[in-house]
This record gives C-alpha cells, sequence and structure tokens, in this order.
C-alpha cells in the first residue's frame, strides 16, 4: 500500500512540476530569454514522462471506454461539486481573478464531460466520433468541435483566438 500510496503524491507532483514548467518556459521566452525557456520546456517534457511512467505504475490507464467513465466522473465532479464550493469561498473573500479562473474552469468541465458521453456513446457503440476539427479556447479551456464560434460562450474571447487540436 505504502507504495501505492508514493506512486500517488509522485504522480501529483510530477503533473504539477509539468504544468508549472511549462507557464514558466512560457515567462521566461515572454521577457526574451530564450534558452531559459528552452530549458523549461524539455523540464516539462521530462515531467510528463515521469507522470505517463506512474499512471502506468498505478494501473490508471485501461480501455477507452473505462478511461472515458472515469474522466466524466472527474470531470462531473468538478463541476457539480469542487468549483461551485471554490467559487463560493473566492467570492466571500472577494478575490476576483480566483472567481473567474474557477467560474471559467467550471464551464468548460461541463463542457469537457458532455464531450466525454457522447465519445463514450461512439465507442461503446463499436465506432469513434465523427471527424472533425476540435478547437480550444486558450483562455478559459472551452472545447468547440466542428467550428469555431464568433466568440467563446464560456469567456467571450474571439473565435479567432481558438486553436485547433490536432495529433
Amino acid at each position: 500500500m505504502a507504495t501505492t500510496d508514493n506512486a500517488k503524491e509522485a504522480f501529483a507532483g510530477e503533473s504539477q512540476a509539468n504544468r508549472k514548467y511549462q507557464a514558466f518556459s512560457e515567462k521566461a521566452a515572454e521577457e526574451g530569454f530564450k534558452n531559459v525557456a528552452t530549458l523549461y520546456k524539455a523540464a516539462s517534457e521530462a515531467e510528463a514522462i515521469h507522470a505517463k511512467k506512474l499512471l502506468k505504475v498505478l494501473a490508471t490507464i485501461g480501455p477507452t471506454t473505462k478511461n472515458l467513465e472515469a474522466s466524466i466522473e472527474g470531470e462531473t465532479h468538478e463541476f457539480t461539486s469542487m468549483y461551485p464550493a471554490f467559487i463560493r469561498e473566492a467570492e466571500s473573500e472577494k478575490k476576483s481573478d480566483a472567481l473567474l479562473a474557477f467560474t471559467h474552469a467550471m464551464k468548460a468541465e461541463q463542457v469537457h464531460a458532455g464531450l466525454y458521453r457522447k465519445a463514450l456513446d461512439a465507442v461503446k457503440s463499436g465506432s469513434d466520433l465523427p471527424r472533425e476539427k476540435i478547437f480550444l479556447c486558450p483562455i478559459c479551456g472551452n472545447i468547440e468541435v466542428g467550428k469555431v464560434p464568433d466568440k467563446c460562450p464560456i469567456c467571450g474571447v474571439f473565435g479567432k483566438q481558438f486553436r485547433e487540436i490536432t495529433l
């Protein structure tokens, strides 16, 4: 049991380091430190390698149907329970930056859960999702399928800022 607990803690740490170092890379690049940015990018990708190996150690990656079910459960928890509680706390503390981040994430997680439900239905019927373009809002994390809206329905950013996601 201790090894499993250690692997869970290590996965959380590696995952957080991956995202943190990616953000640090972007900041260094923005400030003109190209080589520091590259170092952080490499470290970010290294942390992702560690996290993926730990997912395997934890036997977290299953068949796609099980992965989708777990994803739906996680996203649903976030938009029905976790983020609403965080939003209430941010409101009571008058933390407008956190309130905005939590609200955008909550609304995007609801979209993600719906998309995963559609994917699960398709996979259970023995097929993939229909081939459509998938777009990501760089501000709030909203995902749009098929076409980009004029404005993001969650954060209001112009659709031209969305980026297409490809494999």
